[in-house]
């Protein structure tokens, strides 16, 4: 495990517009995080931490597993949301980059340094817009899944429509490869939001957030 995971850090750096893609995507997080004034605390980063190593582990739980890519895993999604409702849509983006950068290091595809962006912190930081209305997490939820879905999307068309079948349209191709496995991985995550007590674990959630 040690050595795929060396390979794999290898693999990206051996490719400085991807680290330099992903440093400025970082940048700009904490450029965000800076002029919204948000000040992270002990609380904080350790629900970070938490949140992150939760989705980690429920994306091993893969129910299915596409051979074009993409899998249906029981709402690996979840905690990342979580963290949006809570601490809003920057610190929400943040967790997804981190999730994002966690993803690639355990499987880099690397086609293009846009690519890389498109497929791996972009979807993930764009869950962070889950926190867009408050008051209206469910249509929020839609929105960054939307975005998420749309990031894929657009990664397909471009950079993989090598891989349509012959005479199939590159944005048919994407659509369909995407939705296989996005659509019923999202139709889960709303379930378990239905049967989740939300409100209960996010004012636990609140109640150590400026401890």
């Amino acid at each position: 495990m040690i050595d795929t995971l060396f390979n794999n850090v290898s693999e990206i750096l051996s490719s400085p517009s991807v680290s330099f893609a992903i440093l400025g995507v970082f940048i700009l997080i904490c450029f965000s995080i800076y002029i919204s004034k948000i000040k992270f605390t002990a609380g904080m980063l350790v629900y970070i931490s938490l949140m992150l190593a939760f989705s980690v582990i429920l994306q091993q739980l893969r129910i299915y597993h596409f051979p074009q890519g993409g899998s249906v895993t029981l709402g690996s999604m979840i905690p990342l949301l979580l963290l949006s409702y809570r601490y809003g849509i920057s610190t929400g983006a943040l967790a997804g980059f981190l999730y994002g950068l966690i993803a690639i290091l355990q499987d880099p595809f690397i086609l293009h340094p846009i690519q890389v962006l498109f497929d791996y912190p972009l979807p993930y930081m764009s869950l962070g817009l889950a926190a867009l209305i408050p008051a209206h997490k469910f249509l929020s939820t839609a929105i960054a899944f939307l975005s998420r879905f749309a990031c894929h999307f657009i990664s397909g068309v471009v950079f993989f429509s090598s891989y349509a079948p012959e005479g199939m349209s590159p944005i048919i191709y994407s659509l369909t490869a995407n939705s296989t496995y996005f659509l019923p991985e999202s139709i889960i995550c709303f379930i378990i939001l239905k049967i989740l007590p939300l409100e209960r674990l996010l004012n636990f959630m609140d109640r150590n957030k400026t401890n």
